[in-house]
């Protein structure tokens, strides 16, 4: 913990990524109005700046862009944390036992995910959508599907990297499982790319989460998500920019202090970038 503090960019993006979950956490107390009051008379409100009634403006509802800014952060942040964490497992999964059994099964495991990632992510997770159905739910299975194979192939190569070294064999010849081998012994020692990995990844699965839901497949009304406040101000983009400059910073903010973060954990469980 020491080491990841002295870390300047890791130390960036902590604190963007602690102010980001303590919004979120704290955000029904946060909110100064109700988010999802509409007054069709303040619509495109200009930001009335600290002090005013509407400190960030109104959107094309004239509901308060400040507090549905902040309730926000909770679905965005909830469907990164949720997508990464489901295509963490399964490629983790699927990636040691492709690397540690290897023959034909790693053909089958590796050759499904190249037929993934064959297809753009974001056209992928479009598709996957559509065809399920708009909303959150499906939004956050088509983001954690779009990110299996990345780390299924990291995980592969950790395995296969691993599984000859002396560690392995000692414990291989002390009567260990295959079971234990693999996710007591060679899992627990690679498992530092995998955490680069997925923490770059919620950067993107925000992202995604954003794209889904200003096309209308991710959240759906009354939910609220930064990708909904993109698309509720693209219509007023010169008169009332406002509504989508708020969201937008939002976003970068949140893919900058995971991007940061990843960096800064990869430096640290990187000998040679250390060096």
């Amino acid at each position: 913990m020491k080491t990841l503090l002295k870390n300047k960019q890791a130390l960036v993006g902590i604190i963007l990524i602690g102010l980001m979950i303590l919004i979120a956490i704290l955000a029904p107390r946060l909110v100064p109005q109700d988010p999802y009051a509409q007054n069709l008379f303040n619509r495109y409100q200009a930001p009335e700046g600290i002090g005013g009634e509407h400190i960030l403006g109104t959107d094309n509802l004239g509901r308060d862009v400040f507090s549905r800014l902040i309730m926000g952060s909770r679905v965005s942040l909830l469907v990164g944390f949720i997508a990464v964490g489901i295509s963490l497992f399964i490629g983790l999964v699927l990636g040691a036992i492709a690397g540690y059994v290897g023959g034909w099964l790693d053909e089958v495991i590796m050759r499904s995910m190249d037929v993934i990632l064959a297809f753009p992510a974001i056209l992928l997770a479009i598709f996957i959508v559509a065809a399920l159905g708009p909303g959150m739910v499906n939004a956050m299975f088509a983001i954690a599907v779009v990110r299996i194979p990345s780390m299924a192939r990291i995980t592969r190569g950790q395995v296969l990297g691993l599984k000859e070294e002396e560690f392995v064999e000692a414990a291989r010849a002390m009567g260990a499982t295959n079971f234990s081998i693999l996710f007591k012994h060679i899992l627990v020692n690679g498992f530092a790319p995998m955490m680069v990995m997925a923490t770059l990844g919620m950067g993107t699965a925000i992202v995604t989460e954003a794209g889904l839901s200003f096309l209308g497949l991710g959240a759906q009304p009354p939910m609220i998500s930064w990708g909904r406040m993109l698309a509720s101000g693209r219509e007023a983009l010169r008169s009332a920019p406002h509504v989508t400059t708020w969201s937008g910073i939002a976003i970068v903010l949140s893919v900058l202090g995971f991007n940061l973060l990843g960096d800064g954990l990869r430096d640290i469980f990187d000998p040679k970038l250390n060096r």
